[in-house]
């Protein structure tokens, strides 16, 4: 089979009847199924109508909810010829730059989504597709297949380019990654091989569909494999983490995983009450990918959920990204992690060095594997290009038929980026990854990042993104002269700003309007919490010589508490979260007392520093901290609520008025 559409109609006509994904809408127990027979019909009519309205090659994007409606229409553009790009839809007053990036960038013909939000999306979107000449489709009551001209759809090859998965990376900037069918199908593999995965096995994701790790694994590798595939949203994860595990737990799943976050949110969420109900003795292959794996994560979780059934062996740290289609690394399913022990001061001078009786600064590191069929990992000197010695540390190249060609329309980035070529050597070109790492014994080790980005809960974010909203958020600000970078607190990474002042602000800067600015204009933007800003003096920011700031060394002297201060903010620590889990809801003053509550928690604010007609944003609420209330208040209240409920509702007054008239008619 040369191309993913031919192990669909292979399938559906093999076991037509056999159920290919469920979809768990509230993440519990209200669900929708899809059989391979319908799963078919639905992506043919689909197909059918974008060939009756658009010419190939042609770009649809994609715009939808988690769900069946999505995996409908992005299997309906393969089937076209149609080049589909994943997006994430537009929720609440979140800005939509990221989007409008990607339009300008892939220019599409064709933008897909569904009847509930095809109204929303056109206001949404009306000034950057203004003037252009888009089509816009509804796909999810398409049932009539229309006759499609089997010559045209036979020559998808493996060599076509099936979507456009986008980089987490600058909004000015954005790149396509542009997979083919033989990527798909050589990573599906590769993944299917790695992770020993048969037609019983069963996978539960909860992991974005326009994400490379939520769209290869989640989605098409059930259909490649030929499993069960139990799909959730993000949000009704991030709510309520106990949905993901119990969901492995009642479908008896096999095959699950996600960043490393996500099993730190389990450690910290999940109650032992919600224990005694949960088996996880059938999940074989916990992955755990997307961002920095730690070991105190996995060690915590591990002592968390022994007692239902979770061995440590489970647990699967893996490294893969975009360019490479998902998966790179991988280690055997049936063993532990691997683990080592070094000394964190060489690291900074990459070197590999063991620890002793003398080291002072032990760095714990976790082993991502190993490559196998065709790909080849170097590690290799960014500026020689000359393969690394042993127990030195490199970027990371890589070579293979996973490997894309490119991103669209980029051939210079493109060019350096998955062409380079080793020095004095015939092998192939290989990918470099932007990342530092070292290999012992065959297995891979993370250990930074040369391109400076920056990964929060599975989510890439490219510094210089965070930087430009930070400088633009006040007057005070100095333009090329902040940094954004990550410190480890913990057991997680938390941004951090360093930030120049105009020496006009400086005797005269009123601090908290600009952290307060800085903060919202973050939390907008990017949907991000910070952890401290440093306002320093002008031209103190650590540059190089060609006046790029040094990232690396402004964080080192934020550790160092070495800066140039004028003024800092730091987040307090979390206070403790004081709410009983019986409170009564007997009136809106009650929901507003929770909701000050709630906040000055999460926040580490005092009650009485909080506004209940202040924005959430001002206070630098991120998404995932509003999505877990949302849960809790869902619970709270025994309400369904939307998971852009704190960006519909943006203050606590505001949302407190809607909570209450819904608690209200719920009780009628």
């Amino acid at each position: 089979m040369n191309n993913f559409l031919q192990i669909l109609s292979y399938i559906a006509k093999k076991k037509p009847d056999k159920l290919a994904y469920i979809f768990l809408k509230d993440g519990e127990n209200h669900k929708e199924i899809i059989t391979y027979r319908k799963l078919r019909n639905k992506s043919l009519s689909i197909a059918s109508q974008l060939k009756s309205i658009t010419i190939t090659p042609s770009r649809a994007l994609l715009i939808y909810p988690q769900g069946l409606d999505f995996i409908a229409a992005f299997l309906g553009c393969l089937e076209s010829g149609i080049i589909a790009v994943p997006a994430y839809p537009p929720k609440g007053n979140q800005k939509m730059s990221r989007l409008e990036a990607i339009i300008q960038d892939c220019q599409p013909d064709l933008i897909l989504t569904t009847n509930s939000l095809l109204d929303k999306v056109k206001e949404k979107l009306a000034d950057v597709i203004n003037n252009k000449k888009i089509q816009f489709l509804a796909t999810d009551n398409l049932t009539k297949i229309l006759p499609i001209n089997e010559n045209e759809t036979g020559k998808i090859t493996e060599e076509t380019i099936a979507f456009l998965q986008y980089t987490s990376g600058s909004t000015g900037n954005p790149k396509g990654v542009k997979i083919t069918h033989n990527n798909i199908l050589h990573n599906v593999a590769y993944i299917q091989k790695a992770f020993q995965l048969t037609e019983d096995s069963i996978s539960v994701s909860w992991l974005p569909s326009f994400h490379d790790m939520g769209l290869i694994d989640g989605i098409l590798q059930p259909l490649y494999t030929g499993f069960l595939g139990v799909i959730m949203s993000p949000e009704a994860f991030l709510q309520k983490p106990i949905r993901w595990l119990q969901a492995i737990s009642d479908y008896r799943a096999t095959h699950s995983g996600g960043p490393n976050f996500a099993y730190e949110l389990c450690v910290e969420k999940i109650t032992y009450k919600q224990l005694e109900n949960l088996d996880l003795s059938s999940w074989l292959s916990a992955y755990n990918g997307s961002e920095p794996v730690r070991r105190s994560t996995i060690d915590n979780f591990i002592s968390k959920f022994t007692s239902c059934g979770f061995k440590a062996n489970y647990f699967y740290p893996c490294y893969g990204m975009a360019e490479a289609t998902l998966m790179i690394s991988g280690g055997e399913l049936e063993k532990q992690a691997v683990y080592l022990d070094v000394d964190g001061d060489k690291l900074r001078e990459n070197l590999v060095c063991k620890i002793d009786e003398n080291t002072k600064n032990i760095k714990q590191l976790v082993g991502c594997g190993h490559s196998s069929q065709d790909t080849d990992i170097k590690i290799v000197n960014p500026i020689t290009k000359v393969v690394c010695d042993d127990n030195h540390i490199g970027e990371i190249w890589v070579s293979g038929k996973s490997i894309a060609e490119g991103y669209w329309r980029k051939p210079e980035i493109s060019h350096d980026t998955f062409k380079a070529t080793l020095v004095n050597t015939e092998l192939p070109h290989f990918l470099r990854t932007g990342d530092l790492g070292f290999l012992r014994q065959g297995e891979l080790f993370i250990t930074g990042r040369e391109k400076d980005l920056i990964i929060i809960r599975g989510k890439n974010h490219y510094p210089q993104d965070i930087e430009y909203t930070v400088q633009n958020s006040h007057q005070a600000l100095r333009r090329d002269s902040g940094a954004a970078f990550t410190i480890e607190k913990d057991n997680q990474e938390k941004l951090v700003i360093v930030q120049e002042i105009k020496r006009t602000y400086v005797s005269k800067l009123d601090v908290d309007e600009v952290v307060s600015a800085i903060k919202e204009a973050v939390s907008l933007k990017h949907e991000l919490q910070i952890e401290a800003i440093a306002l320093i003096k002008p031209a103190s920011i650590p540059k190089t010589s060609s006046g790029k700031i040094q990232r690396y060394t402004c964080r080192q002297s934020f550790l160092e508490e070495s800066l140039n201060l004028v003024a800092q903010w730091q987040q307090k620590s979390s206070l403790k979260d004081s709410m009983t889990a019986n409170i009564i809801i007997t009136d809106k003053e009650t929901i507003t007392t929770w909701l000050i509550k709630k906040l000055a928690t999460v926040l580490a604010l005092e009650e009485e520093d909080l506004d209940t007609e202040t924005s959430f944003s001002q206070y630098g609420l991120d998404s995932s901290v509003a999505l877990t209330l949302t849960g809790e208040l869902s619970t709270l209240l025994n309400l369904e609520l939307e998971a852009t409920l704190f960006w519909e509702y943006t203050d606590i007054e505001e949302l407190t008025e809607y909570l209450w008239k819904e608690f209200e008619n719920g009780q009628k």
